[in-house]
């Protein structure tokens, strides 16, 4: 039953998908974000893994590690080379969240390569996560095409964000476009605020990444937060230092509170602010591989002990800021 409902439902959105070309939502935006401070109470930290540097291990092994580490959920990789394959969604995605739920965990956060309002399969993609309980998915990234004007670029963005938000609201369930550092859409954060405006972030808004806001906006970073914060509805964490490798400069990622960002500052700023949403943990540093998607190289327990560490580190943070 619940799986020919599904399909009913992909043959309907796909149509009106199609047949839409604007945003049939509010299109106004409240001064403060909308999923704070009622989305966690008690300014009680809700923390997810990325959970791309640990798909060596299968459903029960990956909630087992998970919940033992210290996490409160799975932010679960939903695309190619996935913890579930995007074709395989309808059957697999309720196998790893019932695992989930048998270990206290909470399914709420995935992230896929949804970009487009039009591709079947990621609205199934969709539909099968909200048929799941699952509240906010992490969207694709568009890029920026070099041989047309940025302003261009940002015009096709609105309208591609404008759509997918829409299927988003017929859907139930919200997206969050990251903003990624390098040649994406998102990458300035002043483009991002353009791009989404008129957008409520219970459709589409921002996962805010500060390691990536740092790294494109320097010094200017929290000007850029000051501008997008109507806009988050999730956060990503991870910390960076920059190193010269072979002659060039380049962003390193590192366990968190070994690089530059003064999570101290910034989680005073969240408070500030009441920006209080699930967040993603994400491990890009070094861990034999893992960090990559692939099997380690290094001792397993190695990987899981580096990752509580990052989650003691970040729980020691939150809770100091959030008793001053």
């Amino acid at each position: 039953m619940i799986k020919l409902s599904l399909l009913n439902r992909r043959d309907f959105m796909t149509k009106t998908a199609l047949a839409s070309g604007t945003l049939l939502v509010p299109l106004n935006l409240t001064s403060s974000n909308l999923f704070s401070p009622k989305e966690i109470s008690n300014n009680n930290l809700e923390l997810h893994v990325f959970s791309k540097c640990l798909q060596f291990l299968d459903y029960k092994d990956l909630c087992k590690a998970v919940k033992e580490i210290g996490f409160d959920g799975i932010d679960l990789t939903v695309r190619p080379n996935g913890h579930v394959l995007p074709e395989n969604v309808l059957e697999d995605l309720p196998k790893a969240t019932e695992q989930m739920k048998l270990y206290g965990l909470i399914p709420k956060m995935i992230t896929t390569k949804v970009i487009s309002p039009k591709d079947a399969t990621q609205i199934l993609v969709l539909e099968t996560a909200k048929e799941q309980g699952y509240q906010f998915y992490r969207s694709d990234w568009l890029r920026y095409d070099r041989n047309f004007p940025v302003t261009e670029n940002l015009d096709k963005a609105k309208t591609k964000l404008n759509n997918l938000a829409e299927l988003n609201h017929k859907t139930g369930i919200s997206g969050a476009y990251q903003n990624h550092s390098g040649h994406f859409i998102g990458s300035s954060i002043w483009g991002l605020q353009q791009v989404l405006a008129g957008i409520l972030p219970t459709n589409l808004g921002v996962q805010y990444d500060i390691a990536h806001a740092s790294i494109e906006g320097g010094k200017n970073w929290e000007i850029g937060f000051d501008l997008i914060k109507p806009h988050i509805n999730t956060l990503a964490i991870k910390d960076y230092k920059w190193k010269n490798i072979n002659g060039k400069w380049r962003p390193a990622f590192c366990p968190l509170g070994e690089g530059m960002i003064d999570f101290h500052y910034y989680f005073s700023l969240l408070k500030k602010h009441q920006i209080n949403v699930p967040i993603s943990l994400h491990a890009e540093y070094d861990l034999g591989g893992a960090e990559k998607g692939k099997v380690p190289t290094i001792n397993k327990l190695e990987v899981l002990k580096r990752l509580k560490k990052d989650v003691t580190f970040i729980r020691k943070i939150w809770n100091e800021v959030n008793t001053q």
